[in-house]
C-alpha cells in the first residue's frame, strides 16, 4: 500500500465516520485486539479487505501512539499464522502517519475452494465470520455449510428420493425428454429404453433388486408431483398492494397470494403466467396494428425464474425453502435459497463465458426437458441467463435488476419502470446539455431515479469500458450534473441538487462541498 492510498482511506474513514467494508480500523494502543481474529476471518471469507491499526474510530479516526510498532506487526503475523485456518497471509507494513506510526494489513480473498477461514480456538462454526457493511458478523451453522460444499461439485441433485419409483414421472415430460435424447444423440441413446435413458443421465438409480429409485433431479425435471416428497421445494407467489407489505385501504394485504407446484418445466410455465396475470400492460402502435408492452419484458422474467429454480440450494439444510417471487408497485423481486456458486460472482454476471451450476446433473438434463405447450427447453445450459435478461430490460429501456448475492440466498430485484419515459426524455431535454453520450443520459436518468453509481455500476448499465466510464462520469461532475464523494475505486455519483426535480433550471441546493482527495 502506498502512502497515498492510505491517506485515502483514512480520509475515507474520516468522511463516514465509520468503518467500511473493505476497510476497518482498531486502536490497538494497548496491544493487538483479540477481535482482530473476527476482521480477518470476515474479511478472508468475503471480499478481502485492508486492516488499519493506529486509529481510534472514537477519536474520529485520529492516529495514536502505539507503544510498540514492530511488535504489533510481528503480533499480527503470528495470528495470520497460527490461529486461522486456512493460515491468512496478508501484506503487512508499517507506515508514518499523521506524526505517528500506522501498521496496515491487505487481506487477500480466500480461494473458494479453502472457505471458510476460521478462529482455530473457537471451531469452524463458531469461528467464522462474514462481513457486512462495517462489521464482522459470525456465520450461521447453513452458511458454513454452503462455503463447505463450494469447496467441490455439490452432488445434492443426484441424491436418490427413497421410496420414490418411476410411476412418480410425468409420463408426457418423460416421453419428450427421451425422444428428444434419441434424436440429437442417436449413438449414445438410440437403443436404451425409458429406464435405461433416466438411469444414464441419472435421474434415476437401479437398485440391487431391479426396481428403480429416483434422483432429486429427476423427480424435480420429470415428476408428476415432486411436492410429494419435498413440500417446500415449489415457488410462492404474493402480490402486495403496497410498497412496504402493508395492508392496502380496503385492509387487504395480497392481489393475489399463490403456491406454485409441479414439477420444474411446470413451475417455470405457471409462475410467468401468474406474474403476467398480475401486471399491467399498455398497446402501443405499430406498422402492423398494435403490440402489447408488459411492465416487465417476459424474456428477463423466465430467465430470472429459471436461474432461481435450476441454481438454487437443494441440499437437506436447504428444503424446507421455498423460491420467493414477491410483486410490489415498484419492484418485483426473485429470491433463491443459496449464493452464487463457483467463480461466479456479482461482478462478473452477465460476462461472457463465465459460467457455474451447484446442480450440474438437473441443469444438464433441462436441456433437453421441454416446457409445457412449447418447443422451447427450459434452458440452454450456456451461461447465457443473464445477458438475456439484461438484453431484454435494455431494448426495453428499462433499468437494470439489481442482483444481491448472500451466502445463504440470491435476489434478483426489477425495478418497475420504464428508465427513458416520456417525462425523462423532458427532463433531459430540459437540462440544455449539449454533446451528451447515450450512457450519460442512461446514467442520469438512473440517479434522476435516486440510484448512486460508481464506475462498476456504470459500467453494467451502459456496456461501456471502464477508462471511457471514468471519463464520462467526470465529464457529468464538470458539468455540474452529477456531484462525486469518494475518489479512485470508492468514488460515487449522485445527481447535482440543481439538476432535482422536473426544473432542471432551478438553483436548487448547492453543491456539496467536494472531498479533498486525488481522482
Amino acid at each position: 500500500m502506498t502512502e497515498d492510498e492510505l491517506r485515502d482511506y483514512v480520509e475515507m474513514l474520516r468522511f463516514y465516520g465509520t468503518d467500511v467494508f473493505e476497510v476497518e480500523a482498531k486502536a490497538a494502543k494497548g496491544g493487538l485486539p483479540k477481535s482482530v481474529r473476527e476482521t480477518l476471518s470476515a474479511f478472508s471469507n468475503t471480499r478481502g479487505g485492508t486492516l488499519i491499526l493506529g486509529l481510534s474510530e472514537d477519536d474520529g479516526f485520529a492516529t495514536v501512539a502505539l507503544s510498540d510498532p514492530a511488535k504489533l506487526a510481528a503480533d499480527l503475523a503470528s495470528m495470520c499464522a497460527t490461529e486461522l485456518d486456512p493460515p491468512v497471509r496478508p501484506l503487512i507494513q508499517t507506515h508514518s502517519f499523521d506524526g505517528h506510526a500506522v501498521v496496515t494489513a491487505e487481506i487477500p480473498e480466500l480461494a473458494r475452494s479453502d472457505k471458510p477461514c476460521y478462529y482455530k480456538g473457537a471451531g469452524m462454526v463458531k469461528g467464522s465470520y462474514l462481513r457486512v457493511h462495517d462489521g464482522d458478523h459470525l456465520m450461521t451453522s447453513y452458511e458454513v455449510q454452503v462455503m463447505l460444499s463450494s469447496r467441490g461439485q455439490p452432488r445434492d441433485d443426484e441424491e436418490v428420493v427413497p421410496g420414490s419409483s418411476l410411476a412418480d414421472l410425468d409420463p408426457e415430460l418423460v416421453r419428450g425428454f427421451v425422444e428428444r435424447l434419441q434424436a440429437s444423440r442417436p449413438r449414445v441413446f438410440g437403443g436404451l429404453n425409458d429406464s435405461e435413458t433416466l438411469a444414464m443421465t441419472n435421474l434415476a438409480k437401479k437398485e440391487d433388486s431391479g426396481d428403480y429409485q429416483l434422483t432429486v433431479a429427476g423427480l424435480l425435471s420429470l415428476g408428476s408431483y415432486p411436492q410429494k416428497f419435498f413440500p417446500q421445494l415449489m415457488v410462492t407467489f404474493a402480490h402486495y398492494q403496497s410498497d412496504d407489505g402493508d395492508d392496502g385501504d380496503d385492509g387487504r394485504r395480497f392481489v393475489e397470494n399463490v403456491a406454485i407446484e409441479g414439477a420444474l418445466p411446470v413451475m417455470v410455465h405457471e409462475s410467468l403466467s401468474t406474474i403476467k396475470r398480475n401486471m399491467s400492460s399498455r398497446s402501443i402502435p405499430t406498422n402492423y396494428g398494435a403490440a402489447q408492452i408488459w411492465e416487465y419484458p417476459e424474456t428477463a422474467l423466465r430467465e430470472a425464474i429459471v436461474n432461481a429454480l435450476v441454481h438454487r440450494d437443494l441440499s437437506s439444510a436447504a428444503r424446507g425453502a421455498q423460491v420467493q417471487v414477491e410483486m410490489f408497485p415498484s419492484r418485483l423481486s426473485i429470491r433463491n435459497p443459496g449464493g452464487l456458486f463457483g467463480p461466479v460472482s456479482e461482478d462478473l454476471l452477465g460476462e461472457a463465458g463465465v459460467s457455474s451450476s451447484r446442480n450440474a446433473t438437473l441443469l444438464k438434463a433441462l436441456e433437453d426437458v421441454r416446457l409445457p405447450g412449447d418447443e422451447r427447453t427450459v434452458c440452454e445450459n450456456r451461461g447465457s441467463g443473464i445477458r438475456a435478461m439484461l438484453a431484454a430490460l435494455r431494448r426495453a429501456d428499462m433499468s437494470l435488476p439489481e442482483f444481491k448475492d448472500r451466502l445463504s440466498s440470491f435476489t434478483v430485484t426489477f425495478p418497475n419502470h420504464s428508465l427513458m419515459s416520456d417525462r425523462v426524455v423532458e427532463w433531459l431535454t430540459g437540462l440544455g446539455e449539449e454533446g451528451l453520450s447515450d450512457s450519460q443520459c442512461t446514467a442520469l436518468a438512473l440517479m434522476r431515479e435516486g440510484q448512486e453509481l460508481d464506475n462498476q455500476k456504470y459500467r453494467e448499465a451502459t456496456r461501456i469500458d471502464s477508462r471511457l466510464a471514468t471519463s464520462e462520469l467526470q465529464d457529468l461532475v464538470s458539468r455540474r450534473l452529477a456531484v462525486q464523494e469518494g475518489a479512485r475505486r470508492w468514488a460515487t455519483y449522485s445527481l447535482h441538487p440543481r439538476c432535482i426535480g422536473d426544473d432542471p433550471n432551478s438553483s436548487g441546493a448547492d453543491s456539496q462541498p467536494s472531498l479533498d482527495f486525488e481522482t
